[in-house]
């Protein structure tokens, strides 16, 4: 037989074998065609020799990243780098060093006590059921180790507790702290650059000190929290004028701690369930900061008299009315939700987090989102004091922002001459001195002003008074 006549007859084969096998599924019923699945694996697995673990990134249907998968994911980065032929590579540690990670569908193999052993990445990807011009995807990644069934022991054993503990040694030499945003449902992030620190606020060095031994004693304070009962996060509320150095705090008390940092934008979030999802999907060590809470969602005092107000309204104009279009689109997150959010049953599911809300108007918050238990510590911000900046005689008597500080400091010379930073500091102090002065007198001259025109409005009723009493 000639290599043509037998390529046709294995084509011809493969075909038949291809129709038969659609026609079974086409046609055969739906209760044997499980039990010739169940009995054919059944019959596979006596033939075939290997075991395969699956390890999927996200858990819990997406609610939490596997932190065994992300292990995994850093030990196979160096074997990666030798044999897989498509990788992935990111730059950590200040732009200093590279690393790499295997890139979908490849496979990379290993050896342990003479054991050899093959990993493989994948990914499952489904479409959403919406109808949309920009339909959304679904990526389900996962890595597969497949080895023989002769070494189960050691592998679900010794070789397992190996590459966790190997793989965490590795994310910790690599660890880069990140900024994360909430884009729908998902977190984004950029490596966190910024260079704050407590050494360089602007703020009385007592409560600097206090708020630092606040910080560390919570981080190592993991056996106190589970001793007592109480999920291992604490809440700040930061709050004062603009300009004093709120974000500078979150920044700096990341740094400190060596913690990423979540940079929640409520009204990029649909309902309270895409919240709760976003909770979910927050790492250990972390910062979730909502920035001006006041400005975001109406979670002021004021619910209440907006829904008197909605409902008089309604009283007036029974007709009924079709929802607007701006209504389906703004953020459905409730009070509720957020209060659940800080300190419900989800917010125990990671340990070591700090939440961090910032306002510049605490008066406007409802008492139930700040209460102790929710929000742990308060921390007032305002404008630069005498122990702050000591400049005698000046600083005691203005008000003036740490950033308008700052900015003063700036240098104004290509040779970066102190002298001069400090004149324009000590320039603005006392501008800003005379301007409350002149503000303090115009507000006193107001005053007088008013009073006159109340005096003679008093006389001129009385005048008035007098002379109907004389007529009469």
């Amino acid at each position: 037989m000639n290599p043509a006549d037998m390529f046709t007859q294995v084509g011809s084969v493969i075909a038949s074998v291809m129709f038969a096998w659609a026609m079974f599924k086409q046609y055969c019923p739906y209760r044997l065609q499980e039990y010739f699945d169940k009995y054919s694996k059944r019959a596979f697995t006596f033939v075939y020799p290997y075991i395969q673990i699956s390890f999927n990134e996200f858990t819990g249907g997406r609610f939490m990243r596997s932190e065994a998968y992300s292990a995994i994911e850093n030990y196979l980065g160096s074997r990666s780098s030798t044999q897989a032929k498509r990788l992935k590579a990111d730059v950590v540690k200040n732009s200093q060093s590279v690393v790499l990670s295997m890139d979908d569908y490849e496979e990379v193999d290993d050896e342990f006590q003479g054991v050899k052993l093959r990993w493989a990445s994948g990914k499952h990807i489904s479409k959403s059921q919406s109808v949309s011009f920009y339909p959304e995807t679904d990526e389900k990644k996962y890595y597969k180790l497949t080895f023989h069934k002769r070494h189960r022991q050691l592998i679900l054993g010794d070789y397992l507790n190996h590459v966790l503990k190997e793989g965490n040694e590795i994310k910790v030499r690599n660890r880069q702290r990140k900024l994360y945003t909430n884009s729908g449902s998902y977190w984004r992030h950029v490596v966190f650059q910024h260079p704050a620190s407590f050494e360089t606020l602007a703020m009385e060095a007592e409560r600097k000190q206090e708020i630092v031994d606040d910080l560390v004693i919570f981080s190592t304070a993991e056996d106190f929290y589970a001793r007592i009962g109480r999920a291992w996060k604490r809440g700040y509320l930061l709050f004062g004028p603009p300009g004093t150095g709120k974000s500078t705090m979150i920044a700096a008390m990341a740094n400190l701690l060596n913690y990423d940092i979540y940079d929640l934008e409520l009204t990029a979030v649909k309902d309270n369930t895409e919240l709760r999802k976003l909770l979910m999907e927050t790492t250990t060590r972390s910062i979730i900061v909502i920035e001006d809470i006041d400005c975001s969602l109406d979670l002021t005092g004021q619910r209440k008299k907006k829904k008197e107000e909605e409902g008089e309204r309604d009283e007036k104009d029974p007709k009924p009315k079709l929802p607007k279009e701006e209504d389906s689109k703004q953020s459905q997150v409730t009070l509720s939700g957020i209060l659940n959010f800080v300190d419900g049953l989800w917010s125990a599911c990671r340990g070591e987090r700090l939440i961090v809300f910032t306002t510049n108007f605490v008066e406007k918050l409802d008492p139930a989102l700040i209460r102790k238990g929710r929000m742990d510590k308060h921390i007032e911000l305002s404008y630069c004091s005498f122990e702050a900046f000591q400049n005698p005689g000046v600083v005691g008597e203005t008000k003036m922002t740490p950033a308008e500080v700052a900015e003063h400091l700036m240098p104004k010379t290509i040779t970066g001459d102190a002298k001069v930073c400090l004149e324009s500091l000590i320039g603005a102090l006392e501008k800003a001195k005379e301007d409350a002065i002149l503000k303090a007198e115009e507000e006193a001259k107001e005053k007088e002003k008013e009073s006159a025109r109340l005096k003679a409005e008093e006389e001129a009723i009385g005048e008035r008074e007098r002379e109907r009493e004389s007529k009469s």
